[in-house]
């Protein structure tokens, strides 16, 4: 696991955190859990700082699902608003989704009506970037609603899957990489 700011030792100690677990989701996979992560304060203290530092936004919009909870965290600390981007079917009024491709089939994310306003800068988190089908999405998301996408920023880069180059043109920060 490299920590990309490596004169951050909260995170580095936050990175120690994160834990292997092998053959999950299915044999011969590698799955790296934040969850430990996240459930230590002063780590999830140290995660949050670091996503949110030296961007200019106006809203955090959190990718289901953990980025709901990373994104809430964000905001509050920058003092925003935070915006869900949700799976089909959880929400009573939809301005906008997009549909997407993933590893293993295709999949939608939804925008709440009446809560992203046009010309905003928005801080798109998320937790991993692997192939970069939902953080695509979710910027794709944020730009059919009339607003910029001030940046995307995630805990964990999966840098074998090469999300981060089909997404070309965004600035990504993430934390971790492997």
């Amino acid at each position: 696991m490299q920590v990309v700011d490596q004169t951050d030792s909260a995170l580095r100690a936050a990175a120690e955190l994160v834990r292997e677990v092998p053959d999950f989701p299915e044999p011969g996979v590698l799955f790296r859990d934040i969850s430990p992560m996240l459930a230590d304060g002063p780590a999830l203290a140290a995660v949050v700082g670091a996503l949110g530092r030296d961007f200019r936004f106006d809203v955090v919009a959190g990718v289901e699902a953990r980025g709901f909870l990373l994104g809430a965290a964000v905001a509050q600390a920058a003092g925003t608003g935070v915006i869900g981007l949700r799976k089909p079917g959880k929400l009573p009024e939809v301005a906008d989704r997009v549909d997407y491709t993933l590893e293993y089939g295709r999949a939608t994310l939804e925008l709440p009506a009446g809560t992203l306003r046009a010309g905003q800068r928005v801080l798109v988190v998320d937790d991993v970037l692997a192939t970069g089908g939902t953080l695509g999405a979710a910027c794709r998301l944020v730009r059919q609603a009339g607003s910029d996408v001030a940046a995307a920023a995630v805990v964990l880069e999966l840098t074998a899957l090469e999300g981060r180059d089909k997404i070309a043109g965004e600035e990504i920060r993430a934390l971790l990489s492997v």
